[in-house]
């Protein structure tokens, strides 16, 4: 079903984007009132901003499944940002303050990188909390990634997250807990991408009431929801929205910061995200730039050779968490008219209870 920018004109990317598929462009009078109202806030740094528009526009496209879905977007004020930044957010986003004049059913809070060891700290804090404490009671549920989560069960439970010796960095396996509407027909195993300095820790979850619906042995509790009023909050410390070369940029950024001295040591590799070939290249390439810390060894970073054979191994798991909350969504709103197109997503089983399709 069509995916439906709202609040401005629509990101240059996304028409590219849907040119590239062939499909015409929707007017967005035809679908007056129809779908689900989404917010999402992409606090995401200049370099990124755009991507993390991509990611979540085709994620949330592809799981839609018979749901229009209207997004508008925001932005936290706070945020350092550059003049491109500022044009783009100029261009495309609403301001804040109209989240608390519109209706929405739901909202998506992404991350951004701190500048502050205490998120208490960040200029954005008093917004972001103003936000959560909106969502609470004003959508159905709420999604909040990586930082964003982070800075979430700061705010509302008073858990501080905790340091990592290194960046948690790159795609793993984590096993589904038990049964949750969020992950029916997810599998027992699956895998997600991770990019973070810090983690919050299950114990001190499970003890503020949190639920784990996912975990892995070496990245720790991956996704978790609490009920906060009335809103469902879900909780990513991975991020399943990630575009299959995502990673490498990343990890091409930290390279660059080290080349140029911005940062100490050396970037540690994505844990299984490359392959065995490209490990090898990337190693050679690590030895060299160690040997000689010049920011013009940068030109001969590999990107090209090393991304032939990514994969996106995580698309499936990620399609059907997202396309399992759109229909919670869907179905938990006050206001459920015009929310699914041409039918309900509800059949009837064999033995007569009803279940999702």
């Amino acid at each position: 079903m069509p995916l439906v920018i709202e609040g401005g004109p629509v990101p240059t990317h996304w028409i590219e984007h849907q040119r590239s598929r062939r499909l015409f462009p929707i007017d967005r009078n035809d679908l007056r009132g129809e779908g689900i109202k989404v917010a999402l806030i992409n606090n995401m740094p200049d370099a990124a901003i755009e991507d993390t528009e991509s990611q979540f526009f085709e994620l949330l496209e592809d799981a839609a499944s018979g749901i229009v879905v209207r997004i508008r977007l925001f932005s936290l004020p706070g945020i350092p940002r550059g003049d491109r930044g500022e044009r783009h957010l100029t261009s495309f986003y609403s301001a804040i303050e109209d989240l608390w004049r519109d209706r929405f059913d739901a909202v998506i809070m992404t991350g951004t990188e701190p500048q502050r060891p205490d998120l208490r700290d960040e200029t954005y804090w008093p917004v972001l909390t103003d936000v959560l404490r909106w969502a609470e009671r004003n959508t159905a549920s709420t999604v909040l990634s990586c930082l964003a989560a982070h800075a979430g069960v700061l705010y509302s439970d008073g858990i501080v997250r905790q340091p990592l010796n290194d960046k948690r960095f790159g795609v793993f396996e984590c096993s589904r807990t038990g049964e949750h509407p969020l992950t029916w027909r997810i599998g027992e195993v699956m895998c997600f991408p991770h990019s973070r300095w810090n983690e919050v820790r299950e114990r001190d979850l499970t003890s503020c009431g949190y639920v784990a619906l996912t975990r892995s042995h070496k990245a720790g509790i991956d996704l978790f929801v609490k009920k906060k009023a009335r809103s469902l909050f879900v909780h990513f410390q991975g991020h399943p929205e990630y575009g299959v070369r995502t990673l490498l940029k990343e990890y091409r950024r930290d390279i660059r910061r080290f080349l140029h001295h911005e940062r100490q040591t050396y970037p540690s590799m994505p844990d299984g995200y490359f392959d065995a070939e490209a490990d090898k290249v990337l190693e050679e390439f690590r030895e060299k730039a160690s040997a000689r810390r010049d920011p013009d060894q940068f030109a001969a970073f590999p990107e090209e050779q090393v991304s032939r054979n990514l994969q996106k191994g995580w698309h499936s798991s990620a399609l059907c968490i997202y396309r399992n909350w759109l229909r919670y969504v869907a179905t938990t709103r006050s206001d459920q008219s015009h929310v699914v197109a041409r039918g309900a997503f509800r059949t009837q089983a064999q033995d007569g209870s009803s279940v999702m399709s």
